[in-house]
């Protein structure tokens, strides 16, 4: 399993929309918090090992109505 985490910048007036559309349409997407600062949300995703990560920001993040740009950060390993 691959965690990913993508900084979204939406466009103006859309934050809300994109988070909803993000938590309901895509299975892969775990949480979404809005954020201040450059970006407008943290989404953080889990991907099969043979995703791949390009596609899956292209088609099914890029692919939400409302998102003007992203930054996505590849996880290597979680510390709790």
């Amino acid at each position: 399993m691959q965690t990913i985490f993508i900084n979204i910048k939406c466009r103006l007036g859309e934050a809300y929309t994109v988070a909803d559309s993000l938590v309901q349409d895509v299975d892969e997407v775990s949480e979404v918090h809005s954020t201040s600062g450059q970006y407008d949300l943290l989404v953080k995703a889990y991907l099969a090992d043979d995703s791949d990560i390009g596609h899956f920001v292209n088609e099914r993040i890029h692919g939400v109505g409302g998102v003007a740009d992203t930054f996505t950060t590849i996880a290597f390993k979680a510390f709790t």
